[in-house]
């Protein structure tokens, strides 16, 4: 059996995980943590508020803050997520700055997309931003699966070379590889001190912003071809109930009328899915019974919403 360590060889900090929109963030902190704190989805830009994992390495107890993805802003929005992700990098006891390898090396190529060149394009914002700050954080390559090593270690002395990266590390945050390492040299990382949660808990997320982030994952698994980013889901109600179920009401906001027809789908069976995949993983989830009831609603200022970036954590006066 193995003993609860003292508060005497304890060590609790914050480690975030900053990059460019879709490096695989979430991804990896869900293998950190060994559970799903953040939604993983095919769209770009699907974290819009520093969701805390906590992953525990021996005596120490790493909280996780995983940021927006850091991109030229546009929008009022944007800025507040930019903002988000460098608020988080500020406050944490060590940074770790996901590069998606593969993409960055197909950007470089004739074969490369435009979204591989805005990920690259993000990236060397990133570390304008580094260097202008005087910050050196950990490189992580990640996505290297099947990558051959010379091209990865030519990748990693060029990134090296801009002067802003202490060490680097090589991982797959999908299949693992790696990240067993990164972990370990991020609980180093950690000061000396009392674990900062319980050693059970996983998230530091109110439950009812994390079941609109579940809500708005399968949102954008459904229809994420017909529907841009332009939707955003709110809890609206969570009420636990006597016999141990909780009643969820949730609104689903698009910003045009022509948009709500392809959330609700043929008959509404678009909403039944999203509804039914919601559900089914807050029943696992809360481990208990869950009703959801979801709403669509045409708003085509939901991203000037204060109540919505309330909800998310975020700075409306960015």
């Amino acid at each position: 059996m193995t003993e609860t360590p003292t508060t005497e060889n304890q060590r609790a900090g914050f480690a975030a995980i900053i990059g460019a929109p879709n490096a695989g963030k979430s991804t990896l902190v869900n293998r950190l943590t060994g559970t799903k704190v953040s939604i993983v989805t095919q769209k770009v830009q699907t974290t819009r508020f520093p969701v805390r994992g906590i992953a525990m390495q021996g005596d120490a107890q790493i909280v996780l803050v995983d940021t927006p993805g850091v991109f030229t802003p546009r929008r009022r929005l944007d800025r507040a997520m930019v903002a988000s992700a460098w608020a988080g990098a500020e406050d944490a006891d060590v940074v770790v700055h996901l590069i998606d390898a593969a993409s960055h090396i197909a950007s470089e190529g004739k074969d490369g997309s435009a979204a591989d060149r805005r990920s690259a394009e993000d990236t060397e914002t990133i570390i304008a931003n580094l260097k202008a700050t005087g910050t050196r954080v950990i490189l992580a390559l990640n996505k290297i699966d099947g990558m051959r090593r010379d091209t990865l270690l030519a990748l990693s002395q060029t990134l090296f070379e801009t002067g802003v990266y202490s060490e680097v590390f090589m991982i797959s945050a999908l299949s693992g590889d790696g990240v067993e390492d990164l972990k370990t040299r991020l609980a180093l990382a950690m000061p000396a001190g009392p674990w900062l949660y319980p050693e059970d808990q996983s998230a530091d997320v109110p439950l009812r912003v994390l079941a609109a982030e579940i809500t708005r994952e399968k949102v954008y698994l459904r229809v994420h071809e017909e529907l841009p980013y332009s939707a955003a889901v709110e809890t609206t109600a969570f009420d636990e109930k006597g016999d141990g179920s909780v009643r969820i009401e949730q609104t689903i906001y698009v910003e045009r009328e022509s948009q709500r027809p392809i959330v609700l789908g043929k008959g509404g069976q678009t909403l039944k899915w999203i509804g039914q995949k919601s559900r089914e993983e807050l029943n696992v989830l809360l481990d208990r019974p869950v009703h959801l009831f979801l709403t669509v609603k045409v708003d085509a200022r939901w991203q000037d919403s204060r109540a919505l970036y309330a909800q998310f954590g975020l700075d409306y006066d960015v």
